[in-house]
């Protein structure tokens, strides 16, 4: 640090000249220089990606240039590869190389397709969002509970580190017990050893979102974008210290006064409380051709379901049309022979 102190800016000699002298890296010294203020038409162009981003997240960074210049903003594409990266974002689609694992962090399966949530504190699910400033942005991270939808903890940040992630899990786990099955995506932040040896601690079973596949954790990102449209898109906080009195107050509102129409207009508290109108299931939309629908056909007829023999004839071109994975025609255009 004192021969850093040697180096100045305004000596005769060059920068370059004197770290040389000096024995010191210029990395090192401009690492230590005051950070420039901030850009002004980045944080503008920054709240333009997230607020898009939250309506459509398959959005990658070619596709924003082209909705920022739609909005009147010329933007080239590697600004914008900046600012989505200084946001955590990345458009919901595989990318090169996005097979290779990390040597240090172990890779578990998605458990969860297809497998009903019938009780509190069966699966728990966490994420993290990105959330902006007047002047800058910070990280928000939360837990919650697929049953109920109740958020359980949660914790802002100014960088992506994993230690406010593991202090959120810690404070659920300490207020809520803990759940059999803990779900999330395959960030650093949550395969971290820090992380992951928290919840093997507590004999927690582990799994992890598929790649590329936006539903498997669609309960976190419907609360992203509640918590976005419903609070900070409206107040636009300036400060961390007004965005922690502004969630304080929204989370509170969130579990126990806003009603949840996939909870039958219940609040996340009275079902947590009650055990009763919660529950989820994640239903693979791309099953086999092999496998049947999960849900048969309506029939015209006044009957609970039609027929799905494999060997039946079709009698229309409707109902040869509802394959799997396909949009079911409506009850009207399914014909039945009686």
């Amino acid at each position: 640090m004192t021969r850093q102190a040697w180096i100045s800016p305004a000596n005769d000699v060059a920068v370059v000249r004197q770290c040389e002298l000096a024995g010191v890296s210029r990395t090192t010294h401009y690492a230590h220089m005051v950070a420039r203020p901030v850009d002004e038409t980045d944080l503008l162009v920054s709240r333009l990606i997230d607020e898009e981003y939250t309506r459509p997240p398959f959005y990658g960074s070619r596709r924003m240039v082209v909705y920022l210049g739609k909005a009147g903003h010329l933007v080239n594409r590697k600004r914008v590869q900046r600012l989505m990266r200084s946001m955590g974002l990345a458009g919901m689609a595989p990318g090169p190389n996005t097979s290779r694992k990390h040597p240090e962090h172990k890779v578990y399966p998605y458990l969860l397709r297809g497998v009903p949530i019938v009780r509190p504190n069966q699966v728990w699910s966490t994420d993290i969002t990105y959330i902006r400033l007047a002047h800058g942005f910070v990280y928000l991270v939360a837990i919650i509970d697929w049953y109920s939808r109740r958020v359980l903890s949660w914790r802002i940040s100014n960088s992506m580190e994993a230690v406010f992630c593991v202090d959120c899990l810690e404070d659920a786990l300490r207020l809520h017990g803990k759940p059999e099955i803990f779900n999330s995506d395959q960030g650093a932040q949550f395969t971290s050893a820090a992380f992951t040896g928290v919840l093997e601690r507590e004999k927690i079973v582990i799994s992890r979102d598929g790649r590329g596949r936006v539903f498997d954790n669609i309960f976190v990102e419907r609360l992203w974008r509640n918590v976005k449209y419903e609070d900070v898109y409206l107040k636009g906080y300036a400060t961390i210290g007004d965005l922690m009195v502004g969630l304080t107050t929204y989370f509170v509102f969130y579990n126990g006064e806003r009603p949840h129409q996939a909870l039958g207009d219940q609040t996340p508290d009275a079902v947590h409380r009650t055990t009763r109108g919660g529950g989820a299931i994640i239903i693979d939309k791309f099953l086999r051709a092999a496998e049947e629908p999960p849900v048969p056909l309506r029939s015209t007829d006044g009957s609970s379901a039609a027929t799905t023999d494999s060997t039946a004839i079709p009698t229309s071109k409707a109902t040869t049309k509802a394959t799997s994975g396909q949009r079911r025609p409506a009850a009207s255009q399914v014909k039945c022979t009686a």
